[in-house]
């Protein structure tokens, strides 16, 4: 390994990214799993939302210049944790990056291609950008490897470069030289587990990652589309929390209804939606038919994740995963816009009001509870199937609830679903982050709530609160 291993050496190459660090050699911010283990929270124990963005291709693809206005566009809109692939999807041994580098010595994971000096090889982009990201209170949610690029008949050309021997190199490798970093291992990249190779490669990978960094960040999977980590790792005991790619799909059954479902497993861990329908996207893979996507289609899938148990959620677009640019690299499935015009559109911004309303509650003892929504004499009006779902949420204590309303359709909730007395309910807009107080109400029967607009797209989240708790409106802290 010409002493790559060596902490001194390892220090040395990452000399920059130290000053964004404490002085303890470890994350400024580290995550763990809460308590109750449905949740992500900060070493002192307070609420971690995970308000992701897949740019799979941003180390791969982007210079400085354009990471900078990517990372900062992201900060802005609330964003937590960015999603990027060290060894990226898009022929990314072979096609160089912006400055002509390449991640590997001949396709070897064992051999990374380091040069002299802060900004001459692959990886010294990959600390730029780590930097960058953690000095606007970023996380990157950090792939070793896309996994799916190496099998011939999925993405693009390329070798299937990993055993066993040589994830565990790698992993311990990376584990060094970003082990200071505010960051989350993914393993996986859109993998299937064909067989026990498959499987012993991402153990393995995972053991060298804990060697390299100490045990210092959690790790999940992400597996291919329509599937969760559980099914594959939900006992491994190094997979800290399920993520799931629900996939590109726009209807509720069938897709968002698996966040519950990893919700309800045991031994009991966190779950978030890694990879839902992208904004601007073919819906289901398929335009002709379907259409492409728009800012409604992805606030859906949002909050009925959220409400469905998930502990945060990750926003993606369909131009900005691949960070097309017309004027180079090949679009993957027709994207729309080139990134620096997709990173402004609508649902982007609107990814952070779940965040703000949420953390206007109680956060650590929510529950998903569709119980609070009285069903209707037709099911499949209220609470409602495919793109029409409605999905109920409430703390434990039963000081508040909320139901997310998607279409413009009357309903019925059971009001004691409060505890106290006395109900406040707001109606809070998902497309502009306010709230308008409806009343106040006893907590006793049933009661009809109308949304303030019967438009057919245009989706709202009831809010009920105990009114001796005076919370704030809806998305204030």
């Amino acid at each position: 390994m010409n002493g790559l291993f060596n902490r001194s050496i390892v220090l040395l190459v990452l000399g920059p990214l130290l000053a964004i660090v404490n002085a303890e050699g470890a994350p400024a911010h580290p995550l763990k799993v809460s308590a109750n283990k449905h949740f992500l929270v900060t070493a002192d124990g307070k609420p971690f939302f995970w308000l992701g963005d897949t740019a799979w291709e941003l180390f791969h693809r982007l210079n400085r210049e354009e990471a900078d206005k990517y990372l900062e566009n992201r900060a802005r809109k609330g964003f937590t944790v960015i999603q990027a692939v060290a060894l990226a999807e898009l022929d990314g041994l072979h096609d160089p990056n912006a400055y002509g580098d390449r991640p590997l010595i001949d396709d070897d994971p064992t051999r990374p291609d380091i040069k002299d000096g802060p900004a001459n090889d692959y990886w010294d982009q990959v600390d730029y950008i780590m930097r960058k990201a953690n000095s606007l209170g970023l996380f990157i949610g950090f792939l070793p490897s896309w996994g799916d690029k190496w099998n011939k008949d999925r993405w693009g050309a390329g070798p299937e470069i990993f055993t066993p021997e040589n994830a565990e190199i790698y992993g311990e490798w990376l584990g060094k030289r970003y082990r200071d970093a505010d960051l989350v291992w993914i393993l996986g990249g859109d993998r299937s587990i064909r067989n026990d190779t498959d499987r012993e490669i991402l153990h393995r990978m995972a053991i060298g990652l804990r060697k390299g960094d100490g045990g210092a960040h959690l790790i999940t999977f992400h597996p291919p589309g329509g599937n969760g980590s559980a099914q594959y790792f939900q006992d491994a005991d190094w997979m800290d929390f399920n993520l799931r790619q629900n996939g590109h799909g726009a209807e509720f059954t069938g897709h968002y209804d698996q966040t519950r479902a990893d919700y309800d497993r045991t031994p009991t861990k966190p779950v978030i939606d890694g990879e839902p329908l992208y904004e601007d996207h073919p819906i289901s893979f398929d335009a002709k038919k379907l259409g492409h996507s728009v800012s409604s289609d992805v606030r859906r899938p949002l909050y009925w994740d959220l409400f469905g148990g998930a502990c945060g959620h990750t926003y993606g677009h369909h131009s900005v995963w691949q960070m097309y640019d017309p004027k180079r690299g090949k679009p993957i499935n027709n994207p729309l816009m080139p990134w620096y015009e997709a990173i402004d559109q609508p649902g982007a911004g609107q990814m952070h009001f779940s965040k703000d309303l949420l953390l206007s509650r109680p956060f650590l003892t929510r529950i998903p509870d569709d119980s609070v929504i009285v069903t209707d004499r037709v099911p499949t009006s209220v609470p409602g199937a495919g793109r029409y779902r409605f999905s109920g949420t409430r703390d434990s204590d039963r000081t508040y609830a909320m139901v997310y309303v998607p279409v413009g359709r009357k309903f019925k909730v059971h009001m004691d679903a409060i505890r106290g007395a006395t109900v406040m309910a707001w109606w809070f807009n998902p497309r502009n982050g306010q709230a308008n107080e409806i009343g106040t109400f006893p907590s006793e029967g049933e009661r009809e709530f109308t949304p303030p607009d019967y438009g057919e797209m245009i989706d709202w989240v009831l809010v009920l609160d105990d009114a001796s708790k005076n919370y704030p409106a809806p998305g204030t802290r």
